[in-house]
This record gives structure tokens, sequence and C-alpha cells, in this order.
């Protein structure tokens, strides 16, 4: 039994496979939440909690063909072991270079590797641009489907960017409630192309509004989410504030969002996050404020005021412990929530696991042989 294949799956493959089930990738996601509150997990770094190795270049150089620093373009590698009925290890890949636009390409390119977990042979290779967006929009749908009041109308969109899309797809599939959404972009041609998604993937949604500003975009939602890419200056990244919302609202961000203490130690307000230890691990040892210095991410604001000891770490609940049951998600209607996501590469081998058992299921993708007897 010394032979080893692998399935290579593109990106129609992919879809064929069933990638854009969102309904599924949310429940896949919250079984990979359920493993990581039980610590069957691992990812890189020391305490098993990294994000990833990244790769990034000199802003000058002598070197020959070296390419130099732009803002976002880089290359990482995203490696995880997830246990439980996955028992897999898988290794997310990227490159991403905003100047792909010019050659008609996305920004990041990305490729996702499933390994035997006992053996480290090859399994799987597959397109991953659709898996690594709807894993990252089920993270937040996870948090609509046990976060939200009850049946829930309105969304607020902020940055209604590819993972802004994704997002309100899992938001839909979690509460098919929702029928207006407000929105707020950089520029026309993003809100535009976001409504014409919407409208024609949801035909039920009644009402659309566009707003200039953060204040008027938050006002009467039930869900806030914040999907920005980062501003170019840390003090002109969004914010978000308690007078703007409407009692029981949950505010989700996956991106850049400034939070006061003050609003972060309100009695009114509850804070969940999808892996608080990873934003801890993050900071440790970096210059406060983190959240400048490491990540915008909601997660690092966090991590900053507990490290101020303006809030207490016991005031964060992980989601984990609402999906096991050790705590309560909601406590009241007009309770305000935060909700952290950070994106994990867990994520990545959970989704990507399900969909490569469908595939080996429907005999769908090339079957890749590695070798029939290995050579060394």
């Amino acid at each position: 039994m010394s032979r080893v294949d692998l399935v290579y799956l593109n990106e129609e493959d992919m879809i064929e496979a069933g990638v854009k089930d969102m309904s599924k990738c949310i429940d896949c996601i919250e079984d990979m939440f359920v493993l990581l509150q039980k610590k069957d997990y691992r990812m890189g770094g020391e305490h098993a909690n990294e994000h990833g190795i990244r790769v990034s270049f000199p802003k000058t150089t002598d070197i020959e063909g070296m390419p130099t620093h732009k803002p976002d373009f880089r290359f990482m590698a995203m490696p995880a072991y997830l246990g439980g009925r996955f028992k897999i290890f898988g290794i997310k890949s990227y490159g991403s270079n905003p100047d792909n636009a010019q050659k008609g390409l996305p920004r990041s390119i990305l490729m996702m590797q499933l390994l035997d977990a006992t053996t480290g042979a090859p399994l799987a290779y597959m397109s991953a641009n659709i898996l690594s967006a709807m894993r990252t929009g089920a993270t937040s749908g996870v948090g609509a489907r046990y976060l939200t009041v009850k049946n829930p109308k309105t969304v607020a969109i902020i940055g209604p960017g590819t993972m802004s899309r994704y997002t309100l797809d899992a938001f839909m599939s979690a509460q098919p409630s929702i029928d207006t959404i407000r929105i707020k972009g950089r520029s026309q041609r993003g809100i535009d192309s976001f409504m014409t998604y919407c409208k024609n993937k949801y035909p039920g949604i009644k009402k659309y509004v566009v707003c200039n500003e953060l204040v008027e975009v938050c006002k009467d939602a039930d869900i806030v989410f914040y999907g920005t890419t980062n501003a170019a200056k840390y003090e002109d990244n969004p914010t978000v504030k308690k007078e703007w919302l409407k009692k029981g609202a949950l505010v989700i961000s996956a991106s850049a969002l400034l939070v006061d203490t003050e609003f972060l130690s309100d009695k009114d307000v509850k804070l969940i996050a999808d892996n608080y230890e990873m934003y801890d691990e993050w900071g440790e040892g970096q210059p406060l404020p983190t959240q400048k210095n490491v990540s915008t991410l909601l997660g690092m604001g966090f991590y900053d005021a507990v490290r101020e000891k303006k809030i207490s770490r016991d005031s964060i609940t992980e989601i984990g412990e609402i999906l096991i049951g050790e705590k309560k998600g909601r406590d009241r209607e007009d309770q305000i929530i935060l909700y952290a996501v950070g994106g994990m590469p867990i994520e990545d081998v959970a989704w990507g696991h399900d969909v490569y058992q469908n595939a080996l299921k429907k005999e769908i993708g090339m079957k890749l042989n590695v070798w029939e007897i290995p050579a060394l």
C-alpha cells in the first residue's frame, strides 16, 4: 500500500463539489469552533495560535529581480491541524498583489493543500479563493445564527466588497427574516456592484439605504458588519459608538474597527471573540496599543483593553463557550454585542475537508499519482 494519489480540484470542481453551500459551511465552521474550544486543534507558533507565516519584501533593494514592498503585496502560508470528525492537516497559501487587476486577476490567489494527519501524504490540492471567502462569511454567520435578536430585519454593511458579499450570504442563510440592507462604501462603483449582487441573489430584500456616514449606516440596524480594508492612517480606520446603535444590535467586525474602552467596558455591552487566545499571543510582548502596532482587528482592541486593565479577561466570551453550552450568548433582547472575528487556518482546513469529502463521493476532480513506490 505504498502508492500515493491526490485529488486536484480546480475552481469549477470546487463549485460542483458544493463549496458555495453556505448553510453547510456555517454548520462546518460551527463544528470547528466546538473543537477549537475543546483544544482539539493546532496552528502555528509556540501556543498553536499563529495565523500563519508571512513573507514580505524590502522597501528598496540592489538585487536584480527582487520584488519591493507595496501595500497588500505579500505571500502567506497558513498551516493547521483539526481533530474531531476532521482529523486532517492542511496548508492554505496565497499571494496578494493589488496590481493583479491590471492582468485580469484577483488581488489574492489562494490554494489549499490537505494532508493525511498521520503519514503526511497529500490528499488534495484545491483552488481556495471561494473556499476562503466562504469560511470568512460563515464565521460571521455563526454569530448571526446565535447572537442576534429574534427575527432581525436590518443589516448594515460597512465596506461592500467581496468579503461582505459572502458575509451577507451567511446572514441571509442564518436569518432569512432580513429584508433591509444599509450600505456605506468608499466608491459608488463598489456600492453599485454590491447592490446588483444582492438584488440578483435576494429579490426578497425590500429596501436598500445608501449612507454617507458611519452614524447613519448603523442607525436601526439589527446586525452591523465591518468589512473594510485598512485605512492609510491608523486614526482613519472606522469606529463605532454605543449611541449610534439600536438596543439589541449585534456588531460583527472581520476587519479594522476602533472602539474606545468606555464602550468596551459598558455593562450593557457583551464582548465575544472567535479566539481570544490568538489575539493574546499576537499581542504578547508588543508595545501598546497593539491594535495600532500589530493588527487593527477588533480582537486586538479587546486585548489592549485587558492589558490596560480597562476590562477583565473574564468579560470576553469565546464563541465556542456558547456553542458547547458553557456560557450564554445573548443575555437579553436589548443587549448590544460586539463579536470580534480574526480568521484562522483551521477554518480553511474544516471547509476544505468537507468539500474534499463531497468531491470524493461524487467522483469530482482529477486524480494525480505521486508515486507507485517511493524512490527514496
